[in-house]
């Protein structure tokens, strides 16, 4: 009986050792992880504010001072839009040493180009009534807006040299030769003729409301780009 007495008070002792062990651990490790989220949630905002150093947002400062260099009236009547999508490749360097200082850009253009009539060029003697009939002679159309869409716009793609950086100015050149080549689309498409069209539909319905019932629109000829 006294040797399983001893062996039951050494197992006990034993079994409260290691519950206390098993406390002990426990409280050093909830100790441990206290310590280590702060340090945790310092890296990552210092990590957050480095990033932010490295890589700041754009920020926009315009000149106060704005200078107004000519202010005009207009009585341009805009009778028709056009949407225009070109594809523009633009180029620069020779083909022999395109690999080393060549540069290439895709650029996919969307613009639009608005055509209509000036109505301030239209003069009292371009107006004539004559037994009841009024006759109307238009200006000429014209391309009063060509225009690139920006948000829709973009470089598809660019290629330079292994030994340059490329040309600064190639996306403005072919910009340039986006909203031409744009306005050229629209011209071949009758855009003008369009919108000569449009402004005499649009006109007829003003003067009949006018009082006028009867209009004629003469000089129809064929219309011209404003210069």
């Amino acid at each position: 009986m006294d040797n399983t007495k001893g062996w039951a008070l050494v197992v006990g002792i034993l079994t409260i050792l290691f519950i206390s062990s098993l406390a002990v651990i426990w409280l050093l490790y909830s100790s441990i992880q206290q310590t280590v989220q702060p340090v945790q949630s310092v890296s990552g905002d210092l990590s957050t504010r480095i990033a932010q150093v490295l890589n700041p947002t754009p920020t926009v400062l315009p000149n106060p001072l704005t200078v107004i260099r000519e202010i005009r009236s207009l009585a341009r009547l805009e009778t028709i839009q056009f949407t225009v999508e070109k594809v523009i490749t633009a180029e620069t360097g020779s083909t022999t040493l395109k690999p080393l200082f060549g540069d290439r850009l895709i650029f996919v253009a969307h613009g639009k180009v608005i055509a209509g009539v000036d109505l301030n060029k239209l003069g009292a003697d371009d107006l004539e009534l004559r037994d009841g009939i009024l006759y109307v002679t238009l200006p000429k159309p014209e391309i009063f807006i060509t225009a690139l869409d920006n948000d829709k716009s973009y470089v598809y793609d660019r290629e330079t040299g292994l030994l340059t950086k490329g040309d600064i100015t190639l996306e403005s050149t072919a910009r340039r030769a986006a909203e031409d080549e744009i306005e050229k689309a629209a011209m071949q498409d009758g855009i003008l003729d369009l919108a000569r069209q449009n402004a005499e539909n649009y006109l007829s319905r003003l003067f009949v409301n006018l009082g006028y019932p009867d209009v004629v629109f003469v000089g129809a000829a064929t219309p011209t780009p404003a210069p």
